[in-house]
């Protein structure tokens, strides 16, 4: 942030007027604004009320509506969330959070490390959760962000010490809540596009291998890999509703997809092996003898499909049919 680098330089930014420059005011300047239009609001004739609606109406066309935001009274600092509206008009607006207070804080590292975290959990809601999940989540950092610079307000106002420390620690129970939401929201979001990867991997998969049903010889394997991928499908589906699968969010959308993807792919490989193994002799299905090739089918597509569901049955199923090696014989005595 901008009051940092001046901090370790040794004092404040500069206070030059955003009314006197042409590009978009920072988001220091429009605090420093603020707290010059605060400080001289009794002074109508200072000029500072009208530079600091000029910054604020400057900031908020190149940044969005201030739809929330705290300004210190005691001390330059302050914090805001801007929504932007984006082309189509049902699109969810793009939200941002803004917040400088870093100089202000080097005396309250207590605070300043909860502000960090306020920091983390907005970049990260930012670059890895979209639309209403964004929104609910940025409104929840801004406003444990506000209470905490409160308590900077209330130390710069020589408020009763016990009482900032009992607020700071509710706040800190408020944040973790507020990363809980993100971590729920995020793994959502993910296993959203997770389950698209496999979907159109899937569906890849099936259109493929329709292609070689012109080919009798082929026709028990398209069977299988269509099975085994359907399998796989259904095998995280019924992870998801009980609350079994984790992603890494983090990662970002097109791993998610590449490994959603990578599922139906594995399933129908899988169940192409294990239909093979049965259809050659390598393995025996448990049907009777006597039964129709009819019921052969409708057995591999079965044994197909639970392959690609489980893959652990399926390596578990391939691994007995290896035969055991033999132990090599003991030596004689004395040898």
């Amino acid at each position: 942030m901008s009051e940092l680098s001046h901090a370790l330089a040794g004092g404040k930014p500069s206070r030059r007027g955003p009314a006197h420059v042409s590009r978009a005011p920072s988001f220091a300047e429009l605090v420093y604004a603020h707290y010059d239009w605060w400080r001289d609001r009794t002074a109508p004739e200072n000029g500072s009320a009208k530079a600091y609606h000029e910054a604020l109406t400057s900031y908020q066309h190149h940044h969005g509506e201030v739809v929330s935001a705290y300004w210190c009274t005691h001390v330059e600092s302050g914090a805001a969330l801007t929504e932007k509206k984006r082309a189509l008009p049902w699109a969810t607006p793009v939200c941002t959070f803004h917040r400088e207070s870093d100089w202000a804080t080097k005396h309250a590292p207590d605070i300043a490390r909860e502000l960090h975290r306020c920091d983390e959990l907005a970049v990260r809601a930012r670059v890895v959760l979209k639309g209403v999940r964004q929104s609910i989540c940025l409104r929840l950092v801004m406003s444990s962000t506000a209470h905490l610079l409160s308590l900077v307000d209330a130390r710069a106002a020589h408020a009763d010490e016990e009482s900032i420390k009992a607020a700071l620690e509710q706040e800190r129970d408020s944040l973790k809540r507020a990363n809980e939401y993100y971590t729920q929201a995020a793994n959502g979001q993910a296993q959203i596009v997770y389950f698209v990867g496999m979907v159109v991997v899937a569906i890849a998969i099936s259109v493929i291998a329709g292609l070689f049903l012109a080919f009798d010889e082929w026709a028990p394997a398209v069977a299988a890999a269509i099975a085994g991928a359907a399998g796989a499908v259904i095998s995280v589906v019924q992870r998801i509703n009980d609350g079994h699968f984790e992603l890494e969010y983090d990662v970002g959308r097109p791993y998610a997809f590449f490994l959603g993807g990578l599922r139906p792919v594995i399933g129908a490989a899988m169940a192409v092996v294990i239909a093979s193994a049965f259809a050659s002799g390598i393995m025996h299905l448990p049907i009777s003898s006597d039964a129709s090739a009819g019921d052969t089918r409708f057995a591999l597509i079965v044994i197909s499909f639970l392959a690609g569901f489980s893959e652990r049955w399926a390596q578990d199923t391939l691994a007995a049919a290896v035969p055991a090696s033999k132990e090599p014989a003991a030596k004689p005595a004395g040898s």
